[in-house]
């Protein structure tokens, strides 16, 4: 079995792909399919040279996702933070596991949409767009925190603001 990795886009070039039995890079794809549920998609190759089938594992390098924090410091986005501060917020609620691991996966696709960088605002937004679907009490008390409210005015203020938007749904 042989993993290489693309270089560039469609048309890319596969420096350092070679043969195993005999280093030529003369090959034909013989067979394509889905691997690893998806997330990868296995060719079976025949050699020029030699006629050694082998195979090859086509995956996609995800490029990694900043987050710039309020200091400027620059730090990896973790989605395990996000779920974190989402149970925190959904703590006696009727959300479950799969519903945490599924709004912190939603909040780091869209923040891909956004760029390889964003900024602590917008990893803030992003979670309160998705809480805000998912379960009202748990958005106002990550919206409390994330906002850093200081008093019920606040928290009047957000709920207003939350059925106003339920209501327009």
């Amino acid at each position: 079995m042989l993993i290489f990795h693309r270089s560039g886009c469609y048309g890319g070039t596969f420096e350092g792909m070679r043969c195993p039995r005999c280093s030529c890079t003369e090959d034909r794809v013989v067979d394509s399919r889905s691997a690893s549920d998806g997330s990868a998609i296995r060719r079976r190759r025949e050699c020029g040279g030699c006629g050694a089938r082998f195979t090859t594992y086509e995956r996609l390098e995800e490029v990694p996702l900043v987050v710039v924090k309020r200091s400027g410091e620059r730090e990896q986005f973790d989605r395990a933070k996000v779920a974190a501060g989402v149970a925190a917020a959904s703590k006696n609620r009727p959300v479950g596991a799969e519903d945490i691991a599924q709004l912190s996966a939603a909040v780091e696709e869209s923040l891909r949409f956004v760029g390889g960088e964003v900024t602590y605002e917008q990893v803030g937004l992003a979670v309160l767009e998705q809480l805000r679907r998912l379960d009202e009490v748990a958005y106002l008390r990550f919206a409390s925190v994330y906002k850093g409210f200081s008093g019920a005015g606040d928290f009047k203020r957000e709920a207003g603001m939350l059925e106003r938007a339920s209501a327009e749904r």
